[in-house]
C-alpha cells in the first residue's frame, strides 16, 4: 500500500497532467473563436513556454519562503485556475498574456512537485519517480479524453475549461493536503532568485536534454513519418503516435520496479540501447508495421530518463527545488527546439536521416547515464518511510514543521 506523503505527490501530478490535456482539446476551438491563422497561432503558443522559463527559477525561492507543500499548493491552485482564461481571451494580446500566466505557473509548478517527489522519494527510500511522471501522462489522457468528448459534443470551450479550472482547483487542494511540509532549516540561506546551474546539474541536464529531444522528436513526427516515408494511411499515422504514448506511458508505470533492480545508471543505459535500436528501425523502415515498432522501441528506452534526471537534480543541487529548477529550463529549452530542428534536418536530408541522428542522441544520453548515480548518502538502500513510525523525519537534513 501507499504511503499517504505517495499517495498526495501522485495525485499531484495526476491534476497537474489533467491541467494540460484540458486546454489541448480546446485549442482549435479558440483558434476559431478568435479567427487566427495557424502561424499567429503558433506564435501565441510560444507564450506558455515564455512564461516557464521566467518563472522556473524563481519556484525554489517560493519553496524556501513558504515551505513545498503551501508553494505546490498555491501553484497548482493558480495552474488549475489559469485553465480558465485562454477561452476567456477576447483578442490575440489577451491570449497571449493568459497563455504567459498559464505557462508561468505551470513552470513553477512543475519544479516545486518534482522538488516534493524527489523529497518523498527519499524518505521512502525507493524510487517513485517513474511512477509519478507516468501519472502525470494518465492525467493528461484523462483531461484530453474528456476535452474530446466535450468538443464532440459541440459545448463552448468557456464553459467547458471554466467548469474544469474549479473542479481541478478543488482535486489539487485535496491531494495537497497529504503532502510533506518541508521547511528550511533555522539560518539557512534562501535560494537565489537566478542561479546559474552547477556543473554537476548541466551534466544531469545534458542526459535530459538527449532524453527530451528524443521524446518530443519521436511524439512530434511519429504520425508524419509513418504516412510520408512507409506510405501508411492517416489512421495508421495516428495509431503510430498512440503505440508510441501507450508504450512509454505504461513503461514509466512499471519504471520504478525497473529501477529498484537495476539501479537509475543501468535502467538508463539499458533504455538507450532500446531507444538507439529503436531509432536505427524507424530510419531503415520502408513499411508501416516496422515504423510502428521502432517508434515503440523508442518510446520504452526514453521512459524512465527524464524522471531519473529530475530525480538525480533534486539530490544534486543545494535544496531539491533549485537543482530541479536547474534540469527543468534545460529540458524545457530542449524541448522547445527538438521538433522543430528535427523537422529542419528532415526537410535538408530525409526522415531516415534525422532519426538515424536520433539514434547518435540516444547514444550520448546513455554514455551520460553515469552523472544520474545517487550519492552514497542518498542511496535508496536506506531506511524506509514505511517502515519508521511518524512522518519518518529522523536524520533529513531538511526538517518539516
Amino acid at each position: 500500500m501507499k504511503h499517504p506523503h505517495h499517495r498526495a505527490i501522485a495525485g499531484v501530478f495526476a491534476v497537474h497532467g489533467a491541467v494540460g490535456g484540458s486546454l489541448a482539446t480546446r485549442m482549435p476551438w479558440i483558434q476559431d473563436h478568435l479567427g487566427l491563422d495557424p502561424a499567429v497561432l503558433g506564435l501565441a503558443l510560444l507564450c506558455p513556454a515564455l512564461g516557464a522559463l521566467v518563472a522556473m527559477p524563481t519556484a525554489g525561492r517560493l519553496a524556501h519562503r513558504f515551505g513545498g507543500r503551501a508553494a505546490t499548493r498555491a501553484l497548482l491552485a493558480l495552474w488549475g485556475t489559469a485553465l480558465a482564461l485562454p477561452a476567456l481571451a477576447p483578442g490575440l494580446p489577451w491570449l497571449c498574456a493568459a497563455l504567459l500566466v498559464y505557462g508561468a505557473a505551470a513552470g513553477a509548478c512543475d519544479v516545486v512537485m518534482n522538488a516534493q517527489g524527489v523529497v518523498v522519494e527519499r524518505r521512502l527510500g525507493r524510487s517513485i519517480m517513474s511512477g509519478l511522471h507516468g501519472m502525470w501522462s494518465v492525467g493528461n489522457f484523462a483531461g484530453a479524453g474528456a476535452g474530446a468528448a466535450v468538443a464532440a459534443a459541440a459545448i463552448d470551450a468557456r464553459a467547458h475549461l471554466a467548469l474544469m479550472a474549479g473542479a481541478l482547483l478543488l482535486a489539487g487542494l485535496a491531494v495537497t493536503r497529504g503532502l510533506p511540509d518541508v521547511r528550511p532549516e533555522p539560518g539557512e540561506q534562501a535560494p537565489p532568485r537566478f542561479a546559474v546551474p552547477s556543473r554537476a546539474i548541466l551534466a544531469i541536464g545534458l542526459v535530459g536534454l538527449c532524453a527530451t529531444v528524443t521524446e518530443l522528436s519521436g511524439a512530434q513526427w511519429a504520425a508524419v513519418y509513418t504516412v510520408e516515408v512507409t506510405g501508411a494511411g492517416e489512421g495508421l499515422g495516428a495509431a503510430t503516435y498512440a503505440v508510441f504514448a501507450a508504450f512509454m506511458v505504461v513503461t514509466r508505470l512499471c519504471g520504478d520496479a525497473i529501477v529498484r533492480r537495476l539501479g537509475p545508471v543501468l535502467a538508463v543505459r539499458g533504455g538507450a540501447a532500446l531507444a538507439t535500436a529503436g531509432a536505427l528501425v524507424v530510419a531503415t523502415a520502408h513499411v508501416p508495421a516496422a515504423a510502428v515498432a521502432g517508434f515503440a522501441l523508442v518510446g520504452v528506452g526514453v521512459a524512465v530518463t527524464v524522471p531519473l534526471v529530475f530525480a538525480a537534480a533534486g539530490n544534486a543541487g543545494p535544496t531539491p527545488g533549485q537543482g530541479v529548477a536547474g534540469v527543468a529550463t534545460i529540458t524545457y529549452l530542449s524541448g522547445l527546439a527538438a521538433p522543430a530542428v528535427t523537422g529542419w534536418v528532415a526537410g535538408a536530408t530525409s526522415f531516415p536521416v534525422a532519426f538515424g541522428l536520433l539514434a547518435c542522441v540516444t547514444l550520448v544520453m546513455g554514455a551520460g547515464a553515469g552523472v544520474l548515480r545517487p550519492r552514497r548518502e542518498r542511496a535508496w538502500a536506506g531506511a524506509g518511510l514505511e517502515s519508521q513510525t511518524g512522518a519518518g523525519e529522523a536524520g533529513q537534513s531538511r526538517q518539516p514543521s
